[in-house]
């Protein structure tokens, strides 16, 4: 019997469990490991934060399978020496022959004073559902300030709207302008969505700390209601401790096939791999896809090829429920069209 632990259910995890029991030998036995009873889909997460879709939304169930078993709570510890994982209230420890990461992205504080104790946060369901919490108990005319202009910020600014129309929102943006990574026909659109549906965006922001009822910015100091941070990320904390070489990012260097050099029997996927990409969903899948690949080459007993580039479609936004923004076919685009694109892709995610 050979041993598969794969842990985290996001993207990543999830094509992996999927492209091995679509080939995987019959003795081959999969352990997956998620603090949830179900595939999360974290970039639906916004929704919840602003309360515009319930939690059944970004929710998948996982796939039954014989050989596949589940564990479900909070892992304590990896032993990549002692090939064991320690799981939060299980009594024995679970061992492996192959290992997948895929425990996904924190946030990242950068060292400022209060922001992990008096922010709000997207990256789990159950920070997600705390902002949402917060946010839809505010009386009318309140504050929220969300801190980051990147994608998640500007997708949780503009939901925020569209769900309370009476509340006031601040976005503190770094740069010069919202969306660094985007062409400067989709920056502009944005700018002027937040323009007409009265988000104030502040840029060339530095935050300097933040306060339960407060948010201090180049000396001046906000009042605030809620504030949301969306201010980056890095991976998982179990995976910054593990023993590995790292990139400037906190994340381990792989190589050709996903493996950790030193130790070739485990896998990294999505956030916590090195890579020349952004982390986003879609990286996580195809990184999951090759993976797959690989290792159920080698579950067969033969010599894995080398797989091949990742190859992205480009990235999507919402602004609402009826607007949007992205990449499609090479090019820059706004309006309708890329929300519903990015539905679709939504909606395929989910009957994977």
């Amino acid at each position: 019997m050979k041993r598969v632990v794969i842990l985290g259910g996001g993207y990543g995890g999830v094509n992996i469990l999927h492209g091995l029991l679509e080939n995987a030998p019959s003795d081959v036995q999969i352990t997956v490991v998620d603090r949830n009873p179900y595939h999360s889909l974290k970039t639906e997460f916004y929704t919840i934060a602003a309360g515009t879709e319930s939690d059944r939304h970004a929710r998948v169930d996982f796939p039954e399978h014989d050989q596949v078993e589940y564990v479900y709570g909070e892992i304590e510890k990896i032993d990549v020496e002692q090939e064991q994982i320690h799981v939060q209230n299980l009594h024995e420890s679970l061992s492996y022959d192959y290992l997948i990461i895929g425990l996904g992205c924190e946030d990242n504080y950068h060292g400022i004073e209060g922001a992990r104790e008096f922010t709000e946060s997207v990256q789990t369901f159950g920070k997600a559902r705390s902002a949402g919490y917060s946010i839809l108990n505010l009386g009318a005319y309140k504050n929220v300030t969300v801190v980051g202009a990147g994608l998640s910020g500007i997708e949780v600014a503009s939901e925020v709207r569209e769900s309370r129309p009476d509340l006031n929102i601040r976005l503190l943006d770094r740069g010069e302008t919202v969306l660094r990574a985007f062409d400067s026909k989709i920056q502009n659109y944005v700018e002027d969505w937040f323009q007409k549906n009265e988000v104030q965006v502040i840029h060339n922001a530095n935050v300097e700390y933040v306060e339960k009822d407060g948010v201090c910015n180049n000396g001046v100091c906000y009042i605030n209601d809620v504030t949301v941070w969306t201010a980056g990320v890095r991976p998982n904390y179990l995976v910054r401790e593990l023993p590995f070489e790292k990139d400037g990012q906190e994340k381990i260097i792989i190589n050709d096939f996903y493996q950790v050099p030193t130790h070739q029997n485990v896998y990294i996927v999505g956030d916590c791999a090195s890579s020349e990409y952004s982390p986003s969903a879609q990286l996580a899948k195809q990184q999951g896809e090759k993976i797959a690949e690989v290792l159920t080459a080698i579950l067969t007993d033969r010599v894995p090829e080398r797989p091949g580039d990742v190859k992205l479609k480009g990235a999507l936004g919402s602004l609402g429920k009826n607007d949007g923004f992205g990449n499609m076919m090479q090019k820059p685009m706004t309006g309708v069209l890329p929300r519903l694109a990015k539905s679709g892709v939504l909606w395929l995610s989910k009957r994977h």
